[in-house]
């Protein structure tokens, strides 16, 4: 029998976990080969998405599958609780704001592969919401959860389809516009992100409310002397879910909203930098030779009324003046 979970305990208890290992090392060295490959070409890599990607994104993995979290979701329910919802939420959010799609060839496979049909269906906003949902709500109402406590493999495939499905939501929001649909602009993506987090509460709501215990034949069947009871276990796993699902729902926010603004202020500048070379004074017509004394001069045009330019130009840079003007 495990000794009572306390908070010493709860910092210092760790269980390697192989898989979860092996995906960390994967992922992290993905990412770093793609950092190293762009930084041989001479483009730069923000260390903010480095950074991003190692300590929210891959750490949270770390946590959740190897920390005391991992040990202790066997005999108690509000641990478990908390491991799914830094796979379902945060882990896929640290994940993105690496934005490791941003290190793929344009032209690669992995590119290819997430930009076709069937990922696109997946990744659409009102889809994938659906799925992450669905997913929470499959996993405590079923036997799905309850298998997982005993079945090892069976484990891995749920902390697998947590992260997946959550990323399928996350990733396009921060990183990728041609995942998603053209409409999807940056203020409709607030509002689906805004929106999603009220979703993301549904599930906290539902366990911490239900009268029906989640996993409750297992945890009977692992009685401890210590702790909360398993009723009380439970209302506190769906009160930690609905908390961390609304703080991780508030960063994420923010975070669409530095996207959009660096979105537009790129787009401000690239349309600077066209106007001014648009505007750019042609260099002065070599003057001509001098007549003979005598010779007819140069025909000069008549006056005449000229339209500017930016009333006949078609290109954004015209539309834009006009808009101005």
């Amino acid at each position: 029998m495990l000794p009572e979970l306390t908070l010493s305990r709860g910092f210092s208890t760790w269980e390697a976990d192989p898989v979860a290992l092996a995906a960390i090392a994967l992922l992290g060295g993905l990412y770093a080969a793609g950092v190293v490959r762009r930084r041989r070409a001479g483009l730069g890599w923000p260390v903010a998405r480095i950074a991003a990607f190692a300590v929210l994104g891959l750490g949270v993995l770390a946590v959740a599958t190897m920390s005391s979290l991992a040990v202790y979701d066997r005999v108690l329910f509000w641990p478990a609780a908390v491991q799914n919802i830094l796979l379902d939420l945060l882990a896929p959010l640290g994940l993105a704001l690496g934005d490791p799609l941003g290190l793929a060839a344009p032209d690669g496979p992995l590119h290819r592969a997430m930009t076709s049909r069937p990922v696109r269906v997946l990744t659409f906003p009102l889809v994938s919401s659906l799925m992450v949902l669905v997913s929470e709500l499959t996993i405590y109402f079923t036997p799905y959860f309850a298998t997982s406590l005993g079945n090892y493999p069976v484990r891995q495939l749920m902390h697998a389809q947590l992260l997946l499905t959550g990323s399928l939501f996350v990733l396009p929001m921060l990183t990728r516009q041609e995942m998603l649909p053209r409409w999807c602009n940056h203020p409709i993506r607030a509002a689906l992100v805004f929106f999603d987090g009220l979703f993301d509460s549904v599930p906290g709501i539902v366990v911490m409310t239900s009268g029906t215990l989640v996993a409750g034949h297992w945890y009977a069947a692992h009685p401890r002397t210590w702790g909360p009871s398993v009723q009380e276990d439970q209302m506190l796993g769906g009160g930690l879910m609905l908390t961390l699902a609304e703080l991780v729902a508030m960063p994420f926010l923010i975070a669409v909203f530095i996207e959009w603004w660096r979105a537009d202020r790129d787009r401000t500048a690239a349309l600077d930098a066209r106007l001014d070379e648009e505007l750019t004074p042609a260099p002065a017509p070599a003057a001509a030779p001098a007549a003979p004394a005598g010779a007819p001069g140069p025909a000069v045009p008549a006056p005449g009324l000229v339209r500017p330019w930016w009333e006949t130009d078609e290109g954004e840079v015209g539309q834009r003046m006009r808009h101005t003007r």
